[in-house]
């Protein structure tokens, strides 16, 4: 597993503001993540979980739900970077959410983050990071969305 990035406070992270931030490692998506999530989810269609009648279908095999792929940012994402000296960290929405590319069970991905912004809110600072999912072997992402955290030091 790669080391993430780490900011030592959220001073330092506030200036990175523009940059890269960098990759996650490549993960595999497997048929039992997905079977989870459909259980989690209550999302059970056949282009997900029925390996044999997805074959047929128009992706030639089952692929993973769109939002199972947006689900995994947190978990890329501490691969990336890492604030430190935080109290809290919670989620306040997503942004300009697509899935412009279906992911194949068996498909490798891995996540890229860009800090777009960060501003002061009566909350605590509110960052938007801009993630792009890709896939391995791809020319389109499987996913391209910006999470708003707020971040209490």
């Amino acid at each position: 597993m790669s080391e993430p990035r780490v900011f030592p406070d959220l001073d330092s992270f506030t200036q990175a503001v523009g940059e890269h931030l960098g990759y996650s490692d490549w993960r595999t998506i497997t048929q039992e993540q997905v079977n989870l999530f459909a259980d989690a989810t209550d999302d059970h269609q056949w282009i997900h979980v029925d390996p044999e009648r997805a074959a047929g279908g128009p992706f030639g095999g089952p692929i993973a739900h769109g939002y199972l792929t947006l689900s995994l940012i947190p978990a890329l994402g501490k691969e990336i970077y890492r604030v430190d000296g935080l109290r809290m960290g919670i989620n306040y929405g997503v942004n300009k959410v697509r899935f412009p590319q279906a992911v194949k069970v068996g498909a490798k991905i891995r996540a890229g983050a860009e800090l777009a912004e960060v501003k002061p809110t009566a909350q605590g600072t509110q960052a938007v990071v801009r993630w792009t999912i890709e896939i391995d072997g791809e020319a389109k992402p499987a996913c391209v969305a910006e999470t708003v955290v707020v971040m209490v030091a």
